[in-house]
């Protein structure tokens, strides 16, 4: 919790050092940002492609459901109980990609409808 809230806390500090104020969302960018955050959260989560980050953390093959957190009530069994699941990583996603909205404003534009799209795509 304290990594997710000091992230949170660098971000806006960034954004206030860049002299970035966030302009108000409408709920089209709300809605953008939920399929965004699907569809990383998913990749993330189960998808073979992002494996590699998953293997540190878990044990098993993707695409089989086999994936499971190793480590005992340790930093890797919480990282690995956080990459296999999609709402757990989700809050990260969307947290991130709002951020980066917030940082750079383009990029993270792009990225999130780019997400966006694919999430729609998977619908």
């Amino acid at each position: 919790m304290a990594a997710f809230a000091g992230g949170l806390g660098a971000a806006g500090a960034i954004a206030r050092l860049l002299d970035r104020e966030p302009r108000e969302h409408t709920a089209l960018d709300f809605a953008v940002l939920a399929a965004a955050s699907f569809k990383a959260s998913r990749t993330i989560a189960s998808d073979e492609v992002t494996s590699f980050i998953r293997a540190p953390f878990v044990e098993g093959a993707a695409h089989e459901g086999g994936e499971e957190p190793v480590g005992t009530g340790d930093l890797q069994q919480a990282i690995g109980e956080l990459v296999t699941c999609s709402r757990c990583i989700g809050t990260w996603v969307a947290a991130g990609l709002s951020a980066t909205q917030m940082i750079a404003p383009r990029f993270g534009r792009i990225v999130t409808w780019s997400l966006a799209a694919a999430g729609a795509n998977d619908f």
